[in-house]
């Protein structure tokens, strides 16, 4: 198990794992887990960590499909600018290598912003903390382990 799936188990949280053999050679893994677990791409999202302008770290949570728009995340994470964190930043940090990190069970509690099209989906796909494993869960659930804040960017 990871982290990810033992916070939501202690947290007594309805969820459901998927998993799917990872390709070492495909560094898309949002695109990877959609197309192999045949899901929409809408409903699926990544988990991006961004250090401020401050040196603060924070975690993005949005659709696969979607790129981020940095100013607005700045602007709703209250920074002048971010940019994507350095590898070994975000491996300390959260306890996740790059293309496995869940917003879920990081061993730092990050501030947290989900891109507010999850609130149009009862249920959501993130990481389960690890390459070729995904957790399905009620997106209000999400919302409330993480303490995130909603927001478009």
């Amino acid at each position: 198990m990871t982290p990810a799936i033992d916070l939501l188990k202690k947290s007594k949280i309805s969820f459901d794992v998927l998993s799917y053999e990872h390709d070492a050679s495909n560094n898309h893994y949002g695109l990877e887990a959609v197309e192999k677990l045949k899901l929409n791409s809408h409903q699926v999202f990544k988990t991006l960590v961004l250090e401020t302008h401050e040196g603060e770290l924070i975690v993005a949570v949005t659709p696969v499909s979607q790129q981020i728009h940095l100013k607005q995340l700045a602007k709703l994470a209250s920074s002048k600018k971010v940019a994507m964190a350095a590898a070994q930043k975000v491996q300390a940090s959260t306890g996740y290598i790059l293309g496995g990190v869940s917003p879920l069970g990081q061993k730092k509690r990050l501030a947290t912003y989900i891109h507010g099209s999850a609130s149009q989906f009862e249920h959501v796909y993130v990481s389960a903390g690890k390459r070729g494993l995904e957790v399905k869960l009620m997106t209000t659930d999400l919302i409330t382990l993480t303490g995130a804040k909603l927001g478009i960017f």
